[in-house]
């Protein structure tokens, strides 16, 4: 297995872009999840499942794993291209899309 480097998704609530350039490594986990009969929560007997490490850029994750012998797979984030609009295009008479609402 491998572990895996990549930049998290950024958070759909808000719309700001603070920490949307972090990178992390998830470790993934080859061992089931079990279920407490008694309880019915779930739980693992591997700790690596809940480790998360953040670096500040994709070099220094990478140094990391090479030193520490981690296999890693790197998966890039495609970028999002905003596009440029004003409020008053929304009015437009010659609008390519209806209003929905």
């Amino acid at each position: 297995m491998f572990a895996l480097i990549h930049q998290p998704a950024p958070n759909t609530i808000q719309s700001g872009s603070h920490g949307n350039d972090k990178w992390v490594i998830d470790f993934p986990s080859d061992n089931a999840i079990t279920i407490d009969p008694l309880t019915g929560n779930t739980g693992n007997h591997d700790m690596m499942r809940t480790v998360n490490l953040s670096f500040a850029n994709k070099e220094e994750a990478i140094a990391y794993a090479k030193s520490n012998g981690i296999a890693f797979k790197v998966v890039d984030r495609a970028r999002h291209i905003p596009k440029g609009r004003s409020y008053g295009e929304n009015f437009d008479f010659d609008r390519k899309f209806p209003w929905t609402h």
